[in-house]
């Protein structure tokens, strides 16, 4: 997955992602909205981007100037990629779920003032360069979800753990994204849908990512609760 942010007639570019679809390890089983996802994927080389660039992104921004229709905001493209190559599968007007959660906390600038940026339609003046700034490192992010999904699930299962992953010592590696949750009668953190929440790590590389996301999904427990274990498995193999 790659996200521009475009201004109408140039774009910047968000960390590549990659993402889970499938409900079982291995990528088995039925498609889901995302189990999870990792960034910057290491199958999208700057040659990759050069050319997602120049023959994708550009082409489509030219296109939609000369239909009078220049698209401002950010651009979603959903890719293959085979070696140097790769081929729309879908482009979509919003961020990605769960590749965001995975992307943002890799971003080095201000997202408001970056997409203000993009809606004036003054990228060059705020990046003459064209390029965003990125954090060294690597993000990825579980999804624990209602046991069932994305069949059928009970809701209202009382969610702990969360209030001691969210102190001071985890603000800077650890994210909990919440999703299907939501407050019972008595206050308490209840699920309320399939994928229930999105909890990223951070790290210098994708592998301690890997880990210090799981380690935060092992601090948080509802009944039912699932996750795959193998989220970033195709980041390992390719480093």
């Amino acid at each position: 997955s790659v996200f521009a942010i475009c201004d109408g007639r140039n774009a910047l570019y968000l960390a590549p992602a990659q993402d889970h679809k499938r409900i079982f390890d291995g990528d088995k089983g039925p498609n889901t909205g995302g189990m999870g996802a990792y960034a910057p994927a290491p199958l999208v080389t700057g040659a990759v981007m050069n050319r997602v660039d120049r023959e994708i992104i550009r082409p489509l921004l030219e296109a939609m100037v000369l239909e009078g229709t220049p698209y401002r905001g950010c651009l979603y493209a959903g890719l293959m990629i085979k070696g140097e190559e790769a081929r729309v599968v879908e482009f979509n007007c919003r961020f990605g779920d769960p590749e965001t959660q995975a992307v943002l906390p890799l971003l080095g600038e201000d997202l408001y003032q970056l997409l203000a940026a993009a809606a004036a339609g003054g990228l060059e003046s705020y990046s003459p360069e064209l390029q965003l700034k990125q954090k060294k490192g690597a993000a990825c992010c579980v999804v624990m979800a209602s046991g069932g999904y994305p069949g059928a699930y009970k809701k209202g299962r009382i969610i702990s753990g969360l209030a001691e992953l969210t102190g001071a010592d985890n603000s800077q590696d650890l994210y909990i994204f919440h999703a299907g949750t939501g407050n019972d009668d008595c206050g308490r953190t209840v699920t309320t849908g399939g994928r229930v929440l999105g909890i990223t790590g951070t790290g210098s590389t994708i592998a301690e990512a890997i880990e210090r996301a799981y380690q935060g999904v092992a601090g948080i427990d509802f009944e039912q609760s699932y996750f795959r274990k193998d989220i970033g498995f195709r980041a390992i193999k390719t480093t």
